[in-house]
């Protein structure tokens, strides 16, 4: 405990700054320090000037070398090799971390040889602060920027916060690397008239007949698979690679079958359907988890995600969870061959909702 958590209190509750005794005891002996001693920038001018142009080349260096980054980014191929290394790494990694590095050294510098140099002594005291001491804070913090010099050093200062913007350049570069924006990409999927609904596992093309009440598929458009035409040939599969996977993530659905009787669509969806089966995307409008547990009784499509509950029978309504809207349904329709098609893409967007979608 210290010694002025022992002095009484005065008539606000804190401390009497003036009971306090002229030299408190300390918990610890005072080992003995050697007297303090001035830097050399302190009693020579010249010194000063010198370290604070070190100072200031080094942040006008990380500046140079930031914008080195951005240069390095568009100038240096990324298959080039140097010394047996990637030189996009290279020389990505040495003019970002050099500019880092120099920032850090040079606010080192600054604090070491240009800022106030002067030893305090702080008591320890009480966790409320008295009006006089919160004064004395701010003197102190107004004294702490004056001796740092952030307004009198211009030639630092300016270089400093040259380099700190220069450091926004290679931050904005490299969002490049996210990739290109997706346009109206997200508003569409590859579902069009006249493509066949096949099973998710073997591509095979799926007929009403072969559903039974209550069952549940799931199913993506045959333009992913390689599809056996007529004449026995094989027509290969459309899209293939990270461009069949994106579209993968979007074009997934669910195949189920009730009662006619039990469904209620909404207006204009009276024909969406085939003999009791509809067609819904598998992808939850929250946050675009993959759905199919299906509750046959209930007609419920459950999220195993955050358990958002949609209900088939009625549009794909939202009955529960946090799934801001009804999970979109695809028109379905039977071809000259008997198979399951769609009759459009969907007519709204696919997948999780955002501040765009409501």
């Amino acid at each position: 405990m210290s010694d002025q958590e022992n002095l009484p209190a005065g008539a606000d509750g804190h401390r009497d700054p003036s009971l306090q005794p002229t030299h408190p005891e300390e918990p610890v002996a005072n080992p003995g320090f050697p007297e303090h001693r001035l830097r050399p920038t302190d009693v020579d001018p010249g010194m000063e000037r010198r370290a604070e142009r070190q100072v200031a080349g080094m942040f006008a260096l990380a500046a140079v070398l930031a914008l080195g980054f951005c240069v390095a980014y568009f100038a240096v191929e990324e298959d080039a090799i140097f010394l047996g290394m990637g030189a996009s790494n290279l020389a990505l990694g040495l003019s970002l971390g050099m500019s880092l590095l120099l920032i850090g050294i040079g606010a080192i510098q600054w604090a070491r040889k240009l800022m106030g140099d002067h030893e305090i002594v702080e008591y320890r005291h009480s966790g409320a602060s008295s009006e006089s001491d919160r004064e004395e804070t701010l003197e102190a913090f107004k004294l702490g920027a004056e001796e740092s010099g952030f307004g009198r050093r211009k030639l630092v200062r300016n270089t400093m916060l040259g380099a700190m913007a220069m450091l926004g350049l290679p931050a904005i570069v490299v969002l490049r690397d996210l990739g290109p924006l997706p346009g109206t990409q997200l508003e569409s999927t590859v579902w069009r008239r006249g493509i066949r609904i096949v099973n998710d596992v073997d591509g095979l093309p799926i007929r009403p007949d072969s559903i039974v009440n209550g069952q549940l598929i799931n199913a993506e458009p045959a333009v992913f698979f390689d599809q056996e035409l007529p004449d026995g040939s094989v027509q290969p599969a459309e899209y293939e690679g990270i461009e069949l996977n994106n579209e993968k993530a979007k074009a997934a659905v669910v195949v189920v079958r009730m009662l006619p009787d039990d469904i209620t669509p909404a207006k204009g969806r009276e024909s969406w359907g085939v003999d009791g089966i509809l067609c819904y995307s598998k992808i939850c409008t929250h946050v675009g988890c993959p759905i199919s547990l299906w509750e046959q009784q209930t007609h419920k499509l459950l999220c195993p995600c955050h358990q958002s509950t949609f209900d088939l029978a009625d549009n794909g309504k939202v009955l529960f969870g946090p799934a801001a809207r009804s999970v979109p349904q695809l028109p379905i329709m039977v071809d000259d061959e008997g198979y399951l098609v769609a009759q459009s893409d969907f007519l709204e967007p696919v997948g999780p909702s955002y501040w765009e979608r409501g």
